[in-house]
């Protein structure tokens, strides 16, 4: 879950592969990249394809993960890669304010309010960093509320309309969770409460949260391919209870060019989510972009399943996982884990103006009306889940190896008739 700074000057090489900026190929670990990938590819993709799923950590070896992914995009371009649709301008966001608080090098979630802004890390193994953290509006910790239970990997916020804060502890790398959860924390309390919930089909790693017209949560599913689910709760929530899920509709993002870290893979996954503070619109984001969609009539799913998203490019933040309106919702705000970053890095929050008018893209935004995951399953929505599914780019990594062992055979036969 955390991203190291590229640790050698050949890593910053790049080389345009049509999807963004990819790492070329550079000597990593004593070894030579490309030859490394040639040998080992079938494994390495695996491992890569595994990890983007997962948060796209791991360190260094989940950029040279990626770094494989693009080399062999010459393979699974029709499979994988996202087409890249309309170009909208990328502007490098606003600096409102630094977060200088230790605790807080792993943000994975944020929400904006009327005194300033409420966050947390994601699943934290320091106990101090396992907290919701108030912040004042310069980014000072005013406040830290711990839990009465350890969260598992807390990954979204949101804030109902009258001031309950939801933690959306919904992260699972592995996909192995019974349950995952909400912590619902009403004004003035001192801890919150924990709601269980469970899906219909199997585990889903999830990081995305919004809440319906009724205050009710929803869990946005982190996707891999552009498509990601969304799951409701069948009935009210309840302390001490489990919630049955139930899918809602799945989204098919809009396709970018957009620069990131991690190249076409990070555009395909849903890292976070809001809504604005008058209910009338939400925002998915992935490491490179946010997508806004109307929601005139309180219909949340209606809107994510059938609406037509504007594109705000969100380039090269470290590695954004949080995003909120600002309290006018006249702006985005974002913020980046800042583990393993450069000595000195500090969280800092971003504001991106909202987007106005819609923009064209060339990829619809769903199915209206529920779709089970397990009827309709995208593209890398199960990298490498249970049964052993795996991502189809190791179908394109072992293509690229078969053709090389046959023009090897060939050469060889070439070689022995003369």
């Amino acid at each position: 879950m955390i991203i190291p700074p590229i640790e050698n000057e050949a890593e910053r090489r790049y080389i345009d592969q049509g999807c963004g900026r990819v790492p070329a190929t550079a000597a990593v670990g004593g070894r030579d990249r490309t030859r490394w990938a040639g040998g080992r590819g079938m494994a390495a993709t695996r491992r890569m394809a595994m990890r983007v799923r997962g948060r796209l950590g791991g360190g260094r070896r989940a950029r040279v993960g990626a770094a494989l992914g693009a080399l062999l995009t010459g393979v699974v371009v029709p499979t994988v890669v996202l087409t890249p649709g309309v170009a909208v301008a990328a502007a490098v966001g606003t600096p409102v304010c630094q977060i200088r608080d230790d605790r807080l090098r792993e943000l994975s979630g944020m929400v904006a309010t009327d005194d300033g802004y409420v966050v947390v890390n994601d699943g934290a193994d320091d106990e101090a960093r396992r907290r919701i953290f108030f912040l004042d509006q310069r980014c000072a910790v005013v406040r830290a509320v711990s839990y009465p239970s350890r969260p598992r990997d807390t990954e979204d916020l949101a804030v109902g309309r009258d001031g309950t804060v939801w933690v959306a502890d919904i992260g699972d790398n592995d996909r192995s969770r019974t349950t995952v959860g909400v912590w619902r924390l009403a004004p003035g309390a001192e801890q919150p409460v924990l709601h269980r919930m469970t899906y219909p089909d199997r585990p889903h790693d999830a990081e995305a949260l919004l809440l319906d017209a009724d205050g009710q949560p929803m869990i946005i599913t982190k996707g891999g391919s552009g498509t990601v689910f969304l799951y409701r709760p069948t009935t009210a929530l309840r302390a001490g209870a489990t919630t049955p899920l139930a899918p809602a509709g799945q989204v098919t993002l809009p396709t970018t060019t957009t620069s990131n870290p991690f190249s076409f893979l990070g555009r395909g996954v849903v890292t976070g989510a809001a809504t604005a503070p008058d209910g009338r619109r939400v925002v998915l984001r992935t490491y490179a972009d946010a997508f806004e969609y109307d929601v005139p009539d309180g219909d949340v799913v209606r809107a994510l399943t059938s609406g037509t998203p504007r594109t705000t490019p969100l380039p090269d933040e470290p590695q954004g996982e949080s995003i909120t309106y600002s309290r006018d919702g006249g702006s985005l705000l974002t913020v980046s884990e800042s583990a393993d970053q450069p000595p000195g890095t500090r969280p800092t929050i971003l504001r991106y103006p909202a987007t106005a008018e819609p923009a064209p893209t060339t990829a619809p935004t769903g199915s209206a009306g529920p779709v089970s995951p397990t009827d309709v399953r995208p593209i890398a929505e199960d990298t490498i889940g249970p049964g052993g599914r795996i991502w189809l780019l190791v179908a394109g990594a072992g293509t690229l190896l078969a053709l090389l062992g046959l023009a090897g055979v060939l050469r060889w036969r070439h070689t022995a008739r003369r």
